[in-house]
This record gives structure tokens, C-alpha cells and sequence, in this order.
């Protein structure tokens, strides 16, 4: 059995769609199909949530209503005859659950009030994607992720319950497949104990593939983007990027540590666990041979691999009585960023000081130096850059940071950051 993941990308427009089908005709079978939703359906879905927590109800049921004719239109240019009436009634459904949770949308329960409304764009493209395969000769399934996957209460980012979602997949989706061979289902959703919409977090829908690929012993994962592999840098920032061919688990939880927008690390896990490769390919062209991650090989060589996180804020915090930063101080800070659900991107302490970069979220930030000046003095540098980079070499080094001012600098055997302005 394999897993494969398509992407918003990927299902962009019905063309895009169809356009997948020689991918899955070609596929060993069984299969499992998980899919986001469409394009920029989840941004859409965010703007209704804070509409409708915000009180502004109306106006977000304008945005609900011209999301659904998009659906609609959608459905129109994919199906035709009795699938297209059945997706039609699908989709009013879907709708129908939006506005319920759109009525109860607060901003004193604003996470759950998001995952209530978002997790809508994933069932609308399922089901899309569903028919499509059924129109064309492709028997399967459609399954509900929320009957399978089961979370904690912690909405936006559900601490998946590993042995129940396990023994729903095995009976949800593994029986379903072995009937059908293709079982489509949906990425970054599940359900609460209580039985409420949850999403998983950032980078939900892949980690929904590999959960379920180490649940039901998958031979491989693959994640059909629109790119031709995993490149060393963001192309966005960088020219004369280079392919690679293939990186260890490891290498790639450490860049995504970094910041680089890679595989997320908890996707990686439960595939390094059980030793199964992730695949990253194009669906534009299913021919190039793409990139691959999997256990390390003695024999792997890395050209620099570059992280630029931009927009950052670095903060100096000094004991006020010059007393030492040491365990009781590190204890009371760390406490505080975790508290206030901050990420240090880089840490430095010396005697009296801790230094760190973070990412420059105004409203986290702002309650960050208030919290933190009640004890401490607090210095903040906005707009600075963290850049980090793995197997450097002094030449990438000096060409990556001309003309800056350093204003931070770590170095070990492999990885070197620097923040600079």
C-alpha cells in the first residue's frame, strides 16, 4: 500500500484535477489519496472566522456564500450528470456545517470557533476529488478523517491519540481499501473526545499522510508538489539553487528546526520510525525523478543547505540586579516564552544577559517585553534576519553576509547562524 498526498497547488482549478488522473491510473494499488483543500480555500475560511468571531455574522455569510458558488462552479467544470447532483448535495451539507459554525463563532473561544469553520475546506475537496475518480472509472472511497482521527482538546494544533486513531485506521481505512483499493480522505483535520472538528496544526495535511502510512505499514509516501524536488535554498530568495537528489530523516528535521519551509518535523517522525520514504515529485511532470527522504547513507554529500528567515526581532534581556543568568533565570525565561507560545529561533546567554531572535509577531512580541520588564531590562533590534547554513564553507559564508553587521554569531561542526541588518 502506498500513500499519496496532493496539495492546494495540485487542485488549483478543475483542469488541475483531471490533470492527476494518469498519476493515479498509474499507481500501485491499494492507495491511499490525501488532499487539502482547494487554492486559497483555507485563507478564505480564515477570513470568515474572524468575521463571524468578531460579531460581523452577516458579512461573513457573503464570504461563506461566494465561497460556495466557487465550490459550485467548481463542481460544474469536473462532473456531469449524477455526479455532479451528488457532489451539489455534498457541498450544501458542508455549507449547512459552516453555519453552524459560524453562529456559534466567539472571540472568547476563538480556536475553537476556527477549526469549527476551516475544517470545511478539506471535506469540500475530498469529496470533489472523490467523484472525479468515480467519473472516471476509478472505484473508492470517501472517508471522514474526523471518524479516524482522534486528537486531545488543544484546538489548532490536536495532539493526535496514537493508539485510537490506529485501530480506526486499520478498521476505517484499511478495510475500505482492501474492498476498493482507493481510499480518499482529508489532510490536517480529526475530532475531538468530545466529537469536535480539530485541525493538527501547521503542515496538518502531510502529517496526516505519514500518520496514516506508519499506522497502516505504507510502503512509501509521496507529496506531489509543483516543484521539481527539495532545492538546497528557497528559490524565492536565492538564484543558482541546486537539486538534491536525496536527504537523511535527520537533515531535514534540522532545516525545518531552522525555519526552512521543508517537511514539518513531526511529519517526518512517525516515517523515520518506520523506516519509510518520503517521495517529493511534480505533478506537472510526473517523470522527473524528484527528491527522496530517508535513513542516512555514510555516503551522503550536501552542498550548503540555506535557511534565511527574514523579519525577525532580536531581544537582549539583562538582569536588573546584575545577578547571573544562570539556571533559576534560564528556568523563569524559558517558562515565559513557553507560556506565551514563543519560538526561539536562536539563544545566547553570557554572565548578565540572554539573547534571542524571534519571529516578529507584533502582538506576541509586545506582550513578550511587557512581561519580561517587570524583572528584566529589555533591548530589542526589529527587523533583523537570522540565515542559517548547514555544511558551510567560508565562501557561501562571506558572499551570504557582505555588507551586513553581524549582530550574532554561532557556529558548530555542521551548522552556522548568524543574525544580521
Amino acid at each position: 500500500m502506498k500513500v499519496y498526498k496532493f496539495g492546494g497547488a495540485s487542485i488549483a482549478d478543475a483542469h488541475r484535477m483531471t490533470a492527476l488522473l494518469p498519476l493515479i491510473t498509474a499507481a500501485e494499488l491499494p492507495l491511499l489519496i490525501v488532499v487539502s483543500a482547494l487554492g486559497k480555500t483555507t485563507n478564505a475560511l480564515e477570513q470568515i472566522v474572524r468575521l463571524a468571531a468578531g460579531s460581523e455574522k452577516e458579512e461573513a455569510r457573503k464570504y461563506a456564500t461566494l465561497l460556495k458558488e466557487q465550490h459550485l462552479e467548481y463542481a460544474q467544470n469536473l462532473l456531469s450528470g449524477s455526479y455532479f447532483h451528488e457532489t451539489v448535495a455534498l457541498i450544501e451539507t458542508f455549507f449547512a456545517e459552516m453555519e453552524k459554525g459560524i453562529v456559534r463563532a466567539d472571540t472568547r473561544n476563538f480556536d475553537y470557533s476556527y477549526d469549527q469553520i476551516v475544517v470545511v475546506g478539506e471535506l469540500l475537496s475530498t469529496c470533489l476529488f472523490s467523484k472525479m475518480l468515480a467519473q472516471n472509472g476509478l472505484d473508492n472511497a470517501w472517508v471522514d478523517a474526523r471518524t479516524v482521527v482522534r486528537t486531545d482538546d488543544t484546538y489548532r494544533d490536536g495532539a493526535v491519540n496514537w493508539g485510537q486513531t490506529t485501530r480506526h485506521a486499520k478498521l476505517l481505512i484499511g478495510m475500505p481499501l482492501e474492498q476498493h483499493k482507493i481510499v480518499v480522505t482529508q489532510g490536517f483535520i480529526g475530532a475531538t473526545p468530545q466529537g469536535n472538528s480539530i485541525t493538527l496544526g501547521r503542515e496538518g495535511s502531510d502529517y496526516t499522510a505519514a500518520m496514516l502510512a506508519a499506522m497502516l505499514g505504507a510502503q512509501s509516501v509521496t507529496i506531489w508538489k509543483d516543484v521539481d524536488g527539495f532545492r538546497n535554498a528557497d528559490p524565492k530568495q536565492f538564484p543558482d539553487t541546486v537539486k538534491i537528489d536525496a536527504l537523511s530523516y535527520n537533515e531535514v528535521i534540522e532545516m525545518a528546526y531552522y525555519g526552512a519551509q521543508i517537511i514539518h518535523p513531526k511529519t517526518i517522525k512517525p516515517l523515520q520510525n518506520n523506516h519509510i520514504p518520503l517521495y517529493v515529485k511534480c505533478f506537472l511532470d510526473k517523470d522527473l525523478q524528484g527528491s527522496v527522504i530517508r535513513d542516512a547513507d555514510p555516503n551522503d554529500q550536501y552542498p550548503p543547505l540555506i535557511v534565511l528567515k527574514q523579519d525577525q526581532v532580536l531581544l537582549q534581556v539583562t538582569t536588573r540586579d546584575f545577578s547571573f543568568i544562570t539556571e533559576d533565570n534560564l528556568s523563569r525565561l524559558y517558562a515565559i516564552f513557553h507560556e506565551l507560545k514563543i519560538k526561539v529561533n536562536i539563544i545566547q546567554n553570557a554572565a548578565i544577559s540572554f539573547v534571542t531572535s524571534i519571529d516578529n509577531r507584533e502582538d506576541r512580541v509586545s506582550a513578550l517585553v511587557e512581561v519580561l520588564g517587570k524583572d528584566y531590562k529589555v533591548l530589542t533590534n526589529h527587523g533583523v534576519s537570522l540565515l542559517t547554513i548547514r555544511h558551510y564553507n567560508a565562501t557561501i559564508l562571506e558572499q551570504l553576509t557582505k555588507g551586513k553587521q553581524i549582530l550574532l554569531k554561532q557556529e558548530t561542526r555542521k551548522t552556522i547562524q548568524v543574525v544580521m541588518k
